[in-house]
């Protein structure tokens, strides 16, 4: 029995070379005829070499086990020491010779600039619609700084996340996400509060998308109906002249404007009254959220996301379209630029606005990718440069949001309208009849159709998961908590369409736990346990947690 339990190979594998184990297709690896042959017993080119006899042993007690059990049953799987560690698999060959197996992990990993751009296009979501607006609430200096400023402290605690599991070395943690680390430090009130915390910004991106949903659905209907009623909406809309059209949807925003000016005419057809029975049936609060939930709430029962998840590339060409967009507007707008640095004028607003908070707000869940980072990090092919790419998708997250954003802000036509006009969806400041604009609005519907559901998915599998052990208890349970999700955005996109608050408080609210909070305690308690812990070091990060409960309490007040 001792012989059967020592370990055959000369050098004994640890738990760490071949943590994959736990993981699903480790099964196929266990089901292979692998064993270990020294390096000049390995087959090569120019010479054909014979498996030496330890290999032959190893080999016979795999077979041994493999005749104990099926290959489902995991209960007499061949123990770690007689599987060799990946980059020792080999087939072998009734000859007598062994051919290297490809390790299936590794070619799987990814090289770091797809990782980058894996983190960019996960980050690139709602929020950088509402960038512009959230430099004009902060003044356009502040703005600048607080992006930089906020982008920094969300690497960092980010940084935080990722090293986080690997500080825990009484446990196997290869698996782990950043909600284990919570429950192995905080027990149960870790694990729930995170979970918590992640259903907040996820229900949150839901409702925010269903808004814009309603938004585009509604807009692009309306450039349908005028473009086939040669309905001309410039009458109707308070904006500048000219083909690059600004329109300005809500005037009295305007301090230097006439209130008179702010009534819009209703729009008629010569004596044909079909445009107000359209408009009566096409509204955006009034109608458009109710229609799609026809479409929308038969997507999120089904069984499996799969058939979405091969939508997600069109992400990416979206957010690319979007950049495109905004660089062609703002040559063909100019810059638009006067520095008042602290009293507004008649359509400028100050460089610094006591309104920053909104900013921080929706940077929060701009940069918010702290709940899977770990399994992002996870596919990169080279784990010593996770820190170096990590922090080159920040930096490329960080450009472009503000590209987009300073872009915006500098273009706004201003004479004649006020940069107060920015809307938190800028797409807004556009109108309905803009080509351009309304390939933007049907690239960004298909792609939050294609991506509510996935978002749906991953709240029932986090829910039904925790409460009943399983991702799809029954029909019934997952409408029931289908319809509270759609019915919350449902009711926000008729009584309250405005995706900058949404985003500023569902940024605030799951940034002070699982950006600020947790990591900063997780980080502070692995220290002390290590003996490393300083009292600079608790100042930053208990300053860090400050932070945090700051950008909630100032959303309140704004």
């Amino acid at each position: 029995m001792e012989e059967d339990c020592r370990p055959l190979l000369s050098s004994e594998p640890t738990g760490e070379s071949y943590s994959h184990r736990g993981s699903t297709g480790s099964l196929d690896i266990r089901t292979k005829r692998p064993f270990y042959v020294e390096p000049r017993n390995i087959v090569s080119d120019d010479l054909q070499e014979r498996i030496s006899a330890e290999a032959a042993i190893l080999n016979s007690r795999v077979h041994y086990y493999s005749r104990l059990t099926g290959s489902s049953d995991t209960v007499l799987s061949p123990p770690n020491h007689v599987i060799p560690t990946a980059e020792e698999i080999y087939i072998y060959s009734p000859l007598g010779t062994a051919f290297k197996v490809p390790d299936s992990v590794q070619a799987s990993k990814n090289p770091s600039i797809v990782t980058i751009f894996a983190i960019w296009n996960t980050m690139m979501g709602t929020s950088i619609l509402s960038i512009p607006w959230g430099i004009k609430q902060a003044g356009f200096t502040m703005g600048i700084i607080i992006l930089i400023f906020t982008g920094l402290l969300m690497l960092y605690c980010c940084y935080i996340v990722i090293k986080s599991p690997k500080a825990i070395k009484v446990e196997d943690t290869s698996n782990w996400e950043f909600p284990d680390v919570c429950r192995f430090y905080f027990g149960k009130f870790g694990q729930w509060s995170s979970l918590f915390f992640s259903m907040v910004s996820l229900v949150g991106a839901m409702v925010v998308y269903w808004v814009l949903m309603s938004n585009f659905l509604y807009n692009t209907g309306q450039f349908m109906y005028n473009h086939a009623n040669n309905v001309n909406t410039s009458d109707s809309e308070f904006g500048t002249n000219g083909s690059e059209r600004v329109i300005c949807p809500y005037p009295k925003t305007n301090p230097g404007r006439n209130d008179t000016t702010s009534t819009l005419c209703q729009i008629t057809i010569g004596n044909d009254t079909s445009g107000s029975s359209f408009e009566h049936y096409w509204s955006k609060t009034n109608t458009i959220p109710l229609y799609l939930i026809i479409l929308l709430l038969p997507l999120l029962c089904f069984r499996s996301a799969s058939f979405f998840a091969r939508f997600t590339f069109f992400g990416t060409i979206s957010v690319v379209y979007l950049i495109v967009l905004v660089t062609i507007k703002a040559a063909h707008l100019g810059f638009h630029l006067e520095f008042h640095w602290l009293d507004p004028s008649q359509f400028y607003v100050p460089e610094f606005r006591l309104l920053f908070p909104q900013l921080t707000g929706v940077l929060t869940l701009a940069f918010f990718i702290h709940n899977c980072i770990i399994t992002l990090m996870k596919s990169n092919k080279k784990q010593e440069n996770n820190v170096r790419d990590l922090s080159l998708a920040y930096l490329l997250v960080g450009g472009t949001y503000m590209y987009v954003g300073v872009l915006i802000f500098a273009a706004f036509p201003s004479p004649p309208l006020s940069k107060d006009c920015i809307e938190p969806n800028f797409l807004d400041n556009f109108s309905s009849s803009d080509v351009l604009v309304f390939v933007a609005r049907v690239c960004l519907l298909f792609q939050m159709i294609t991506v509510y559901p996935l978002l749906g998915y991953l709240v029932r599998v986090q829910i039904m998961g925790q409460l009943f052990g399983n991702h799809y208890p029954s029909f019934l349970h997952i409408l029931v908590l289908n319809i509270a999700i759609v019915g919350a955005g449902v009711l926000m996109a008729m009584f309250y369409p405005n995706i900058g608050s949404i985003i500023r408080f569902s940024g605030a609210i799951c940034g002070l736990a699982l950006v600020f909070l947790l990591p900063a305690l997780v980080h502070m308690i692995s220290l002390k346990q290590q003996g490393k812990l300083t009292w600079l070091s608790i100042v930053f990060h208990s300053f860090l947690i400050l932070l945090g409960v700051a950008n909630l309490l100032a959303q309140f007040f704004m």
